[in-house]
C-alpha cells in the first residue's frame, strides 16, 4: 500500500514503523509541519503495562524507549502542610522530544519517508500527490481533518472548566508529586514528575473562575511564570518555571482542555476512481485528561491495534480492517476515557474535597478516577493501606462515641460504625429497599419475615425494607406492602422485633406514594403494566401518562389530594414509630408522586407548586416537616431523590445539589442517591459505582451526609467509597438477594474473622473459618503445601 500519515506525533511515527515491519514493500510517508527533530512539550508518563505493550509491539524500538525512562513508585500528595505518600505504583516518565526522536530514528532505519515543515491545508491534494490507498489523519486535538470531514467523523468535544499550563523545572522530583496550594482566589494544583536525568514536567492548573480572579489572564507569559513560582516556592527550591512556549504572547499558553470523542473514526474519499479511507488517530480522535497520563498511551495503542488490524484482518480487505480497528479502539478508548472524566472532573472541582483532612484528601485523589480500588491500593502498598486503615476507623469511631476494638487486622472501612441522631450502626453496608410484591392487601407476611430477617442476621448495618405506601392507592401494585391499617403495624412490629431480637442490625422503612405509576401489575405479569381488572384512580403533580398509549392517566393533585395525601403520611410515619422501626426514609425520587413535583419532565403547575426548582421541590418538603414533627426525635430520617433523570430538560446532578441543600434545611439526616425512572425516555449511562459520584457530590457540596446506591457488588466498592468520603453509607440490592449474608462473607474473603461479631454469629463465624480452613488444606494436599503456604499464595495474589 501507499500509506500517507498526516500528522508526526507518536501515533503516526509509530504506526508507521510497525506498517513497515508488517511489510517493508509499503511506502509510508509521514507529513509534518514542525521542522525535523523539533517538537514541544515537556514529559509524558507510561505505566508499567503501557510499556508492556510497547515491547510485545516493537522490541527494539521499546529498548530504546527503556534506556531513556526515568521510573519511580510513589506518589506524594501536599496538602494542608502534610505529605501523603503512597507506593507501588510503577510509572515511568520520558522527554516528549526524546520519545519523538526515538521514533523519527526508527522509522528512518525502515525507510519511512519523513517530510517536515509541511503545513497540510488539503489532505486531498496530498494524497492524490502520494498516490495514497490509506491516509492517517493524526494531526492533533485541533485537527483539520477531522474539522473538515466532521459529519462522517460526529466528534463531540466539550471544553472543560479548568486552566492549566505546561511548564518546566530542574528541580528533580523522587515522587510522581502533586501539591494544592490555597491563595485567596481560590485553589492551585501543580502536577509534577521528573521524565530525564535533570528535568521534570510541571503543570500548574485551577479552574478559570480563580485563574481570572488571580487576574493570570491579564499577565504577561514572565508575570504568570512569576507567580506560580512564588505559590509553589516550597517545592521547588529555588529552582525556576520554565516554558517552551515562548512565542504565545500573554496567557496563551494557559488553555482549558478540550474532552474530545468522535462516534466514527473513518472517513472514505473517492479519489480519482479510488475510495481511499482517512482514519483518525491519536487526539485528532478522542482526548484524555493528562492527570491520568493517557493521551501518548492512548495514540501508541491506536497505532498497534491498527497494525494488528491488518494483520489479522487484511485479506478480508479494507472496510473489515477499519470496522475492527473501530471496533476494538474505541471500546478500550471509551473505558480509558471514563476513567480520564471521573479524574478531571475531581481535579476541576478540588474545592468540593478542601474540608477533608490529608489522609482522606490523598486517598480521595489516588482513587478518583474508580480505576484505582481499595484492594489494588492494598497490592500496590500494603503498609500505605493498612495505617490508612487504622486512621479511618479511629475517626469513625471516635464519632460514634465507641472505643477503636482491638483486633489483629485493621478494620476495612465498610465496617467502621456510623452515628447519626441518637442511632449508631455496626458497620455501613446497608441492604437496600427492593420491591418484593409478595404482601397481602398491604400486610407483610412470613415472606417479608424471612426476607428482612436473614439479611438483618447476614452482618448489614441497616436492613430497608421495601417501599410502604401510606394508603391503598398509593400502592405501585396490589402486592405492595403499606402502613395505612392497624393489621398492618402489627405485622410490621413483628418482623421489626424479630430484628432487633436476634440481631445487632437497624431495620428502616420506607415511605412513599407511587403517583403516575401506580396500580400496575406485579413485575413477573408485565413491569409498569396496568392491571387487567381492579385499577384505582392514580394522582401526580400534574396530569401526566408514565407509559404513554398504556399507562392510566393520573390527574393533576388538587390542594384537597395535597391535604389528603400529607395526612396519609402523617399517619403512616405514626404506625412505623410503633412498629418500632429505627430509621424513616421519605421516596422522593423514581417517578412517585413526591418525584413528581420535583423533576420538570412531570410537573408542570402553575401556581405555586411549580416553575422554579424551590416551587416544585415545595410540596414534598411539606411532607418532609410534616412527618419530621411526629417521628422521634431520636431517629433519623433520609430522603431519597433522583439524582438525575437522564433526560435533557430534567433534573440535572447540579439541581440534585440544591435538592439536597433544601432537605438539609428542613432537617433531613441524609439523601439516598439514587436517579432516573422518571420517564421512559431516560438514557442513563450504566457501569460499575454508576451512581456513586451523584452521593459524593451531594455530600462534599451540600455538606449533608449520604447513601452510595447503583452497581456496587463487593467489598472493594464500599471499601473505596467510605474511604474516599464519597458517601456514608453503601445500599448495595442485588449481592443481597444472592447471598443474604453478603456483608459476613466479604468480611470473610478480606481475612477480617477477628471482628468482635454479636453472639448470633459467633456459631456461624466459626463454622466458616472450620470450611475456609479444609479448603485450605484440601488444596495444600494437592499441591503438596502447607495450609500456610497456600495461604501466602493467595495472599500474593
Amino acid at each position: 500500500m501507499n500509506i500517507l500519515c498526516i500528522g508526526g506525533g507518536p501515533a503516526g511515527l509509530y504506526f508507521s514503523l510497525l506498517m513497515k515491519k508488517q511489510n517493508p514493500a509499503h511506502q509510508i510517508t509521514i507529513v509534518e509541519r514542525n521542522r525535523a527533530y523539533d517538537t514541544f512539550g515537556w514529559g509524558v508518563v507510561f505505566s508499567d503495562q503501557t510499556l508492556g505493550n510497547l515491547v510485545n509491539a516493537d522490541e527494539q524500538t521499546a529498548r530504546s524507549i527503556l534506556q531513556s525512562f526515568n521510573h519511580w513508585d510513589d506518589i506524594d500528595t501536599h496538602f494542608k502542610g502534610q505529605v501523603v505518600t503512597s507506593g507501588g505504583h510503577g510509572f515511568c516518565g520520558i522527554g516528549r522530544k526524546r520519545l519523538l526522536n526515538i521514533l523519527q530514528e526508527r522509522c528512518e532505519e525502515l525507510d519511512v519517508k519523513l517530510v517536515f515543515e509541511t503545513d497540510v491545508t488539503d489532505d486531498q491534494t496530498l494524497a492524490l500527490e502520494y498516490g495514497a490507498d490509506l491516509v492517517i489523519a493524526c494531526d492533533g486535538l485541533n485537527s483539520r481533518v477531522r474539522t473538515r470531514y466532521e459529519q462522517s467523523y460526529q466528534p463531540d468535544i466539550d471544553t472543560r472548566k479548568c486552566r492549566f499550563v505546561w511548564l518546566g523545572t530542574k528541580k528533580l522530583f523522587s515522587a510522581f508529586t502533586f501539591a494544592f496550594e490555597e491563595t485567596e482566589h481560590g485553589w492551585f494544583q501543580a502536577h509534577a514528575y521528573q521524565y530525564d536525568g535533570d528535568t521534570a514536567t510541571f503543570i500548574v492548573e485551577t479552574p478559570e473562575e480563580t485563574w481570572i480572579k488571580a487576574g493570570i489572564d491579564k499577565m504577561s507569559q514572565e508575570e504568570a511564570i512569576a507567580f506560580c513560582e512564588n505559590l509553589f516556592a516550597k517545592y521547588l527550591d529555588g529552582n525556576a518555571l520554565m516554558s517552551n512556549a515562548t512565542h504565545l504572547r500573554g496567557s496563551a499558553n494557559w488553555i482549558k482542555f478540550p474532552r474530545i470523542i468522535c462516534k466514527n473514526w473513518v472517513h472514505w474519499n473517492q479519489l480519482n476512481n479510488k475510495r481511499v479511507p482517512v482514519v483518525l488517530m491519536g487526539d485528532a480522535a478522542h482526548t484524555a485528561h493528562f492527570s491520568i497520563g493517557s493521551g501518548t498511551k492512548l495514540a501508541l495503542e491506536d497505532a498497534i491495534e491498527l497494525a494488528r488490524s491488518f494483520e489479522k484482518h487484511g485479506e478480508q480487505g479494507m472496510d473489515a480492517v477499519l470496522e475492527a480497528y473501530q471496533d476494538l479502539r474505541s471500546i478500550e478508548v471509551l473505558k480509558i476515557q471514563s476513567a480520564a472524566r471521573n479524574s478531571m472532573e475531581w481535579f476541576e472541582n478540588v474545592e468540593r474535597y478542601t474540608d477533608m483532612e490529608a489522609p482522606q484528601f490523598a486517598y480521595s485523589m489516588l482513587t478518583r478516577s474508580q480505576r484505582l480500588s481499595h484492594e489494588n491500593l492494598r497490592v500496590r502498598d500494603a503498609t500505605y493501606v493498612r495505617s490508612f486503615e487504622h486512621w479511618i476507623a479511629e475517626q469513625a469511631y471516635a464519632k460514634a462515641g465507641l472505643p477503636v476494638p482491638k483486633t489483629k487486622a485493621a478494620i476495612p472501612p465498610m465496617l467502621t460504625p456510623y452515628k447519626l441522631r441518637d442511632m449508631v450502626l455496626k458497620n455501613r453496608v446497608v441492604v437496600s429497599p427492593m420491591a418484593q410484591y409478595s404482601a397481602v392487601d398491604g400486610v407483610a407476611g412470613d415472606y417479608h419475615l424471612v426476607h428482612l430477617g436473614s439479611r438483618a442476621m447476614g452482618g448489614a448495618g441497616l436492613v430497608f425494607a421495601e417501599m410502604t405506601c401510606v394508603s391503598a392507592d398509593a400502592r405501585i401494585t396490589p402486592a405492595c406492602p403499606g402502613l395505612y391499617a392497624p393489621e398492618h403495624t402489627q405485622a410490621w412490629k413483628r418482623i421489626v422485633d424479630f430484628v432487633h431480637t436476634n440481631t445487632d442490625a437497624r431495620i428502616a422503612v420506607q415511605l412513599g406514594h407511587a403517583g403516575a405509576k401506580g396500580s400496575t401489575c406485579v413485575a413477573w405479569e408485565g413491569t409498569d403494566q396496568p392491571l387487567k381488572e381492579g385499577n384505582w384512580p392514580l394522582v401526580s403533580a400534574s396530569e401526566q401518562q408514565y407509559l404513554p398509549g398504556i399507562s392510566q392517566v393520573a390527574h393533576a393533585a388538587t390542594a384537597a389530594d395535597m391535604q389528603r395525601i400529607k395526612n396519609d403520611f402523617i399517619h403512616s410515619t405514626r404506625a412505623a414509630a410503633e412498629a418500632g422501626f429505627d430509621w424513616l426514609e421519605l421516596h422522593c425520587a423514581h417517578g412517585y408522586l413526591l418525584s413528581s413535583f420535583i423533576s420538570p419532565l412531570t410537573n408542570q403547575r402553575e401556581d405555586e407548586y411549580g416553575g422554579s426548582l424551590e416551587n416544585r421541590c415545595r410540596y414534598p418538603l411539606e411532607v418532609f416537616a410534616a412527618i419530621r414533627a411526629v417521628w422521634p426525635a431520636d431517629k433519623p430520617i433520609s430522603v431519597r431523590i433522583s439524582a438525575h433523570d437522564w433526560v435533557e430538560g430534567g433534573i440535572t446532578p447540579d439541581d440534585a445539589v440544591a435538592i439536597a441543600r433544601l432537605f438539609k434545611v428542613a432537617g433531613a439526616d441524609m439523601i439516598d442517591c439514587s436517579s432516573g425512572q422518571v420517564s421512559k425516555q431516560e438514557k442513563p449511562v450504566y457501569g460499575r459505582m454508576f451512581q456513586t459520584p451523584f452521593a459524593d457530590r451531594i455530600r462534599n457540596e451540600a455538606q449533608i451526609p449520604t447513601i452510595a446506591v447503583g452497581a456496587i457488588f463487593e467489598a472493594d466498592h464500599a471499601n473505596s467509597i467510605i474511604a474516599a468520603g464519597r458517601a456514608d453509607l453503601c445500599a448495595i440490592a442485588r449481592p443481597h438477594l444472592a447471598d443474604p449474608a453478603w456483608t459476613l462473607h466479604e468480611a470473610a474473603k478480606l481475612g477480617f474473622v477477628d471482628m468482635p461479631w454479636p453472639k448470633q454469629y459467633v456459631a456461624g463465624k466459626m463454622q466458616l473459618e472450620r470450611n475456609l480452613e479444609r479448603e485450605r488444606q484440601v488444596a495444600a494436599a494437592s499441591a503438596g503445601l502447607t495450609p500456610q503456604q497456600v495461604a501466602a499464595k493467595l495472599l500474593e495474589g
